[in-house]
């Protein structure tokens, strides 16, 4: 067999298409892919974490604010005080003033209304009594004094007049019903749904029981009635210093400026004293007492007006102090409450 020689074989390929692309266009595709690939590869976590940073507060998951619940009180203010100036005009009104009611009760226009205009006038108007009886709706109870201004015939008073004056100037109440809502500017706007109504007056209830005793006379040398002497005189005139006179930790100012010239304690209601014996010292450090105290104070016109106190005193280093000046007499506590006992099921006979 002969023998052959190597051959180098030089195969020169040149630019082939394959597919639409050269091989050398293919093979820098590739590099490319390769490269942005690895681009992205180290540049994804730097720029994720770049747009994290950079990302406003608001930027991600929506949270649901809960709506702003307005307070069940909404505008009740402007009711009452809407209500107050829609009585005191109609207290007011007579015949030809249709146009002032309408500014509060747009109907009012065809109202017929009779007498002179201001012949009468509502003094000392008061809100007692305030509620919501719908969305956007309150009745509005109004307390007046009503009292007239000008005489009917201009003929002298008799014992029939006088009647009718005592019952005219007697507190009157007013139920009116008035609506609320939002303007159009935003602001709270009003209007009466109609005209006053006269209600009867709510009846007056009795008085709880107090923890003192009967009033009964303050002694001059009663350690109490010297304690309440001393501390009233410094509140209500300005004379000595009224710190001397509290217990340690409390604080108080007196009535500035000073409205009396001077003081005199009438009476004492004990916490728990049922007796009349004299008392003449004063319990151990520690000891308090609850008491009422019912005095004059005279003004600077030297009139004389009835003044009555609720104060706590604690005894300490053998004198009484002011430890509070409080602010209602204190009721005894109430009972507790029996506990609520459940029915309990019948018990189940054993087989």
């Amino acid at each position: 067999m002969p023998d052959t020689e190597p051959q180098d074989w030089d195969i020169d390929e040149g630019p082939q298409d394959v597919a639409g692309w050269s091989t050398g266009a293919q093979a820098n595709t590739a590099a490319a892919i390769r490269w942005t690939a690895w681009g992205l590869l180290v540049l994804g976590p730097l720029l994720g974490a770049f747009a994290y940073l950079s990302a406003p507060a608001q930027a991600g998951p929506a949270q649901r604010k809960p709506a702003p619940t307005a307070p069940a009180a909404t505008g009740a203010q402007g009711a009452a005080g809407f209500a107050q100036l829609f009585v005191a005009a109609f207290i007011s009104a007579g015949e030809g003033d249709q146009d002032k009611l309408a500014a509060y009760y747009p109907d009012a226009t065809s109202l017929r209304l009779e007498g002179a205009s201001d012949r009468r006038r509502g003094e000392q108007l008061t809100v007692v009594r305030l509620r919501q009886t719908d969305s956007g709706v309150w009745s509005v109870k109004v307390a007046a004094r009503i009292t007239d201004t000008k005489p009917a015939d201009g003929h002298q008073a008799d014992a029939k007049d006088e009647t009718k004056d005592a019952a005219a100037q007697a507190v009157r109440y007013f139920q009116v019903p008035v609506a609320t809502a939002t303007t159009a500017g935003g602001a709270s706007g009003y209007t009466a749904l109609a005209m006053p109504a006269e209600v009867a007056a709510r009846e007056r209830i009795k008085a709880p029981g107090l923890v003192y005793g009967p009033m009964r006379p303050a002694l001059p040398a009663d350690p109490r009635t010297q304690a309440v002497t001393e501390f009233l005189t410094a509140y209500l005139t300005g004379a000595g210093e009224l710190n001397r006179y509290l217990a340690p930790g409390t604080h108080l100012t007196p009535v500035v400026p000073a409205p009396y010239t001077g003081i005199a304690v009438d009476t004492l209601a004990i916490e728990s004293e049922k007796g009349t014996e004299p008392v003449t010292f004063v319990p151990d450090d520690g000891t308090t007492l609850r008491l009422l105290v019912a005095l004059r104070a005279t003004g600077h016109d030297e009139v004389r007006v009835p003044l009555t106190y609720a104060l706590t005193l604690n005894a300490r280093v053998g004198r009484w102090e002011i430890a509070s000046l409080d602010g209602a007499p204190r009721s005894p506590p109430l009972p507790p409450r029996p506990p609520l006992r459940l029915p309990q099921a019948p018990a189940r006979p054993r087989r």
